[in-house]
């Protein structure tokens, strides 16, 4: 809804090319021509500070043993915070996708982390920066974007290393993003060496370390050099700030600082806990547009409780800035006069998915209601820990993996490198790392049949396209775009799901169910089913037979090769010999990527050590290639399931 002066600014002044919702005027060919007044009578500016890989968890804004950040700590004695803020992924460019686009990823055909290629967005539903611009704001970005989209025409007047604001037309209103990679993971890349070489600020000794790691010197260490690199993060936000108030833009500009998904030590960056998920939120509110928010958000140093997410970011920009939000848009807008801190404080839903983080391939959802989180493994005998190149370039990672080799963790750090279980309840106000799944407990029963309706809920309304194989998502015709393909396909999306779902009932009741599934003559319907017999473990080897068919004789590569692993894991075949004559059926790099990622939960639960196909990368590619991307995940597979573990 529009305040009053919103209302004011919608009439369509051609002089003076005020865009808004509602006036089909087109966008103008340059904006920076454009003067709009910004005075207190004008329309905000807003600018996002993001620093990467960072959960709340490392700000001692949220945790006292956190980093302290002068200027973020600055922008909350003037502002809110939110205690509540989530990616609805855990990763860069799925994250930062639903943040340029409003949408949920898996919606849109963008929730694989780098997808194979990136997607053609619906004209209507455009990055909502190019909605910004096209009403006359001048939007920069400085300079990340790792989208998983094709770029619309105009979605930047300038995005790039040099970007900025004062490249705008005078009086004219602008949206600035800006990140900060200090913070980011390939910053904890660094030798074993530097242990003992290069000293941190903070003490490592002092840091406190969540329940799921080993106490050693090197999580201590990683830990206290995560929290010097947000106190650097800090110091160039300052600078930034400091450019506003030259400019006088201070009180015309909504700052909005945050996180652009959780992380970044072992066990968050890539997965759907908290740490992996929440991210730090504060925003200042400036003196000349406090009439923009409702009651309880226009005071200093506010604690906001509820819950938002990046699905809401997109939403509650264009509600400051006075334009319309697409109805596409499932998230809602938190800043606008009629938004309230009460009503605001009773949101209390979030959303989250994890697919495909370059090589490793999972499934996992999960929704947090309140203080209760739910997470739906849908492949569950797939370790978290799985290898996955990136993610073990930290000593930490390394070190942490060594040790459950060697038997040296205790129960709750050793999880991380065993079987999940298919579904997973948690009480993160008594379980903020989520240790004790509550899911087999009958005393939260009812909570748990309550957070799975709810995931289930969502699925429904939004058509989730990981539930088909990126392999054959990626070579099916979509006619323009994947959001439109998934809401014509909906009705057969949820027989996909209702299939993975016959994991949470009792085998005995599903048995006939899983036989016709596995018998269909739909792929995607036996490819469901063959992961389900295999969650089931050994209560299911009376399908074997059946299975044993489909590895010979089915046409499909995924069918023929998730037959495999079931025929591994369960009935002690040998792979080796199976997996060469797989790989060199398979026609498109995608299926080489899943299979390679079958191969290595192969060896890491089972020991097989593969030979090399003929046609394997066994050079690491060069970053010039054009396939570059497919062939580092494929050579970083191959370099691993060839080798013994050591």
């Amino acid at each position: 809804m529009m305040t009053p002066i919103h209302k004011a600014l919608g009439v369509c002044a051609l002089a003076t090319h005020l865009i808004l919702a509602g006036c089909n005027i087109s966008q103008p060919k340059d904006s920076k021509t454009q003067g709009v007044d910004n005075g207190a009578e004008g329309r905000p500016n807003i600018v996002w500070l993001v620093t990467e890989d960072n959960s709340k968890h490392y700000l001692n804004l949220y945790n006292k043993s956190g980093a302290t950040m002068p200027t973020v700590e600055s922008l909350a004695e003037n502002g809110l915070v939110f205690e509540n803020a989530f990616a609805n992924s855990p990763v860069c460019s799925t994250a930062r996708t639903t943040l340029a686009t409003g949408m949920y990823a898996t919606s849109i055909g963008t929730m694989n982390h780098r997808g194979y290629e990136n997607v053609t967005l619906p004209e209507r539903i455009p990055p909502f920066s190019k909605l910004l611009r096209n009403a006359g704001y001048y939007t920069s970005n400085k300079a990340k974007t790792d989208y998983n989209f094709k770029w619309p025409e105009g979605i930047w007047d300038d995005s790039s290393s040099q970007a900025h604001w004062r490249n705008r037309a005078e009086g004219q209103p602008f949206f600035h993003m800006q990140s900060f990679g200090v913070t980011h993971e390939a910053q904890l890349h660094f030798p074993k060496k530097a242990i003992a070489e290069q000293k941190t600020q903070h003490n490592p000794n002092a840091v406190e370390l969540a329940p799921i790691y080993p106490d050693t010197d090197t999580f201590r260490y990683t830990q206290a050099r995560t929290l010097d690199n947000h106190v650097k993060a800090d110091d160039h936000m300052a600078k930034l700030i400091k450019q506003l108030e030259q400019d006088g833009e201070l009180e015309n500009t909504f700052i909005f600082y945050f996180g652009d998904h959780g992380g970044v030590l072992p066990g968050s960056k890539g997965y759907l806990f908290e740490t992996g998920l929440s991210v730090p939120l504060v925003i200042r509110v400036p003196e000349n547009f406090k009439h923009l928010v409702g009651n309880g958000l226009d005071k200093e140093k506010t604690r906001v409780n509820g819950i938002v997410s990046f699905i809401d970011f997109a939403p509650t920009a264009l509600a400051l800035a006075g334009v319309e939000a697409p109805k596409e848009y499932p998230g809602k807008g938190f800043l606008s006069a009629d938004v309230d801190l009460n009503t605001l404080n009773k949101r209390d839903q979030v959303f989250a998915q994890a697919d495909r983080f370059d090589e490793k391939s999972d499934l996992v959802r999960s929704v947090r209601k309140g203080n209760y989180k739910y997470i739906r493994n849908y492949q569950p005998y797939y370790p978290d820990g799985l290898d996955n190149y990136y993610r073990y370039k930290q000593v930490a990672f390394q070190e942490w993996r060594d040790l459950f080799y060697a038997d040296k963790l205790s129960p709750v750090q050793a999880a991380f490198f065993q079987p999940k279980t298919a579904e997973a309840l948690y009480d993160i106000s008594e379980d903020p790392f989520e240790t004790n799944n509550l899911a087999n407990n009958p005393a939260h029963e009812d909570k748990l049949l309550e957070l799975r309706t709810l995931l289930r809920q969502n699925q429904r309304n939004y058509p989730d396209l990981g539930f088909i194989a990126e392999s054959k998502l990626v070579q099916t015709q979509v006619a323009n775009n994947y959001f439109d393909f998934a809401n014509h396909h909906n009705a057969y999306i949820q027989q996909l799901i209702d299939i993975a779902d016959l994991q949470l009932q009792p085998f005995t009741e599903i048995n006939a169910q899983l036989q016709a599934a596995l018998s269909d003559a739909d792929e995607n319907k036996v490819y469901r089913a063959l992961i389900v017999a295999t969650s089931f473990g050994e209560q299911a080897k009376e399908l074997t037979p059946l299975i044993t068919k489909l590895m010979s004789q089915s046409d499909s590569i995924r069918v023929r090769s998730r037959a495999l692993e079931y025929l591994t894991l369960l009935d002690g075949l040998d792979p080796t010999k199976h997996f060469l004559q797989l790989y060199q059926d398979a026609h498109h790099d995608m299926e080489k990527v899943e299979l390679l990622n079958i191969a290595t939960l192969l060896k890491e639960q089972k020991g097989f050590v593969f030979p090399v196909s003929p046609d394997a990368i066994t050079q690491r590619p060069e970053r010039s290639s054009p396939e570059f991307k497919i062939n580092t995940w494929l050579y970083n597979r191959w370099d691993s399931i060839t080798k013994p573990r050591l």
